[in-house]
């Protein structure tokens, strides 16, 4: 027994805090309870975290719950709003406008999936668009919200939903949730490491008052530094700036003019995309683009003019260049948030990949000698996690029809092999990318194929085994259906104050 106890891994150390810093210890404080386990993050107050990403997807409310949280008070908690999907302005050509939703589009019609029926009654001039027929669309529309019934009578009422919320605040609340389980905060900077020179294992870190942290397994939330993963392992990095070019960002709060509705918004500019994210007390904007295309004076001006509001502080630039590690475990190390990667917060996947990194980290979690066989695992899921929605990023600018330079180079940029099949399968017969698990379902890919005008050259041919009349009508009772569930929400503000989610910091930030 005594062999087998020493292989268990008892010291844990997490270099960083953050967002990525604290999700990482509340869950493994949370799922480690009982083993005595001995956690303990770094993290430097004088090193500032990015605290930008403010919008989440609703695999959020999974990791909330695997805590024990309770959602009113984290929402109360971290001025958060709720999020019911992006709005894409401009994205197609200018004037569009559509919705990426959490919830479906319509439901089967016979055995055949809705889209095609939809496509088929729009090519006759006779559907509505698109989105109308969503629930979660129609109510983010209408800045109507109620929480979704957990056994919906049909597809029609089906829906989900994640926040907008201060990711800094966020950050903050799971700090307290994990120190109050055992999690050990040490202030300060980590100036060396110490590794096995045979194995190549981390073995300690050594901080700028010369206290040494030893450690059995190192998780690396330090960011873009990757402190562990590259700068003492040198791991390899996948540049992916020619699927994804935008490299520079400005973000940049304000206060709110406009109704705090239930959705983020992104617009797209000349070269790149601005960002609307309203909280309870503020708006978040942002502006992300490649400094081939336009210059950082002209980005700021562009994102400063186009402001709802008042700023309240002046704006922040951020450098990145888009990309995973080669390894995100190598050795005993594991690399979460930024230091395993960075995709541009299109549809904020950020967190999302956090929580998966964590996720899968907790199912494999390992003996002390890592075994390969987790190790390549874990990778495997990653990897496939990270091209999954690198492709999806990419559908938003390859679809696009505007004129710009940045936007014809994104038209006819070399796709990848999974990108290009999944379009071409879409655009041939309407087949849309269906995944066992992970991120962006068919409502996903629907959204932006018919979003931004790619239409199927043919549709499933069982769509003609009902008659037109038959299908007109169905048409007609989904979109009605919708439309009356939507008019008895309520709405948005007023859900917050019954759910007793208002901001709890609201006074204090007025004062």
């Amino acid at each position: 027994m005594k062999g087998q106890s020493d292989r268990v891994v008892r010291q844990i150390v997490i270099v960083g805090g953050g967002t990525a810093g604290w999700m990482t210890a509340a869950a493994l404080a949370r799922k480690l309870s009982g083993t005595r386990a001995n956690i303990r993050l770094i993290e430097s107050a004088e090193i500032g975290t990015v605290g930008v990403g403010e919008a989440t997807l609703p695999q959020i409310r999974e990791f909330n719950r695997m805590l024990d949280i309770d959602e009113a008070d984290l929402m109360a908690q971290t001025s958060a709003t709720i999020k019911l999907g992006i709005e894409f302005r401009d994205w197609g050509k200018a004037g569009d406008h559509y919705v990426h939703p959490f919830g479906v589009h319509g439901e089967p019609i016979g055995p055949v999936d809705f889209h095609h029926h939809w496509v088929r009654e729009n090519a006759r001039g006779r559907a509505e668009d698109f989105g109308s027929y969503c629930l979660a669309i129609e109510a983010a529309r209408h800045q109507r919200f109620d929480l979704p019934p957990e056994n919906p009578a049909s597809l029609l009422h089906a829906y989900t939903y994640a926040f907008q919320f201060d990711a800094s605040l966020y950050a903050a609340f799971l700090a307290d949730y994990a120190t109050a389980r055992g999690v050990d905060r040490i202030e300060g900077k980590v100036i060396a490491v110490d590794s096995d020179g045979e194995t190549g294992f981390i073995q300690s870190v050594m901080l700028e008052s010369g206290q040494q942290i030893s450690g059995e397994l190192f998780i690396d939330c330090s960011g873009f530094r990757g402190l562990l993963i590259e700068q003492e392992m040198a791991t390899g990095f996948a540049d992916w700036s020619d699927y994804l070019p935008c490299n520079r960002a400005f973000a940049v709060p304000c206060k709110i003019a406009d109704p705090v509705g239930p959705f983020t918004r992104s617009t797209a500019r000349s070269a790149g995309w601005q960002w609307r994210i309203p909280l309870q007390h503020r708006i978040g904007n942002g502006h992300v683009y490649c400094d081939r295309y336009i210059s950082d004076q002209d980005a700021v001006d562009l994102l400063m003019k186009n402001l709802e509001g008042d700023p309240i502080a002046e704006p922040k630039q951020l450098f990145f260049r888009t990309g995973k590690r080669e390894k995100l475990w190598n050795r005993n190390c594991v690399a979460i948030g930024l230091s395993g990667g960075f995709l541009e917060p299109l549809e904020s996947t950020s967190i999302d990949l956090i929580q998966s990194g964590i996720l899968n980290l907790i199912a494999l979690f390992p003996e002390k000698q890592c075994a390969a066989s987790d190790v390549d695992e874990y990778n495997r899921l990653m990897d496939l996690e990270y091209d999954r929605v690198r492709d999806f990023l990419m559908l938003h600018y390859v679809l696009n029809q505007r004129d710009e330079p940045f936007w014809r180079d994104m038209r006819e940029m070399e796709w990848p092999t999974s990108l290009g099949e999944k379009i071409e399968a879409f655009k041939r017969r309407g087949i849309v990318p269906q995944y066992d698990h992970g991120l962006f379902q068919p409502a996903s890919w629907l959204s932006v194929f018919i979003g931004q005008n790619l239409l199927p050259e043919t549709c499933d041919p069982r769509v003609d085994a009902i008659s037109v009349a038959d299908r007109t009508n169905q048409l007609e009772h989904i979109r009605r259906t919708i439309d009356n569930r939507v008019g008895q929400m309520s709405g948005h503000l007023a859900f917050l104050e019954k759910y007793r989610a208002t901001y709890s910091g609201a006074a204090e930030d007025a004062a």
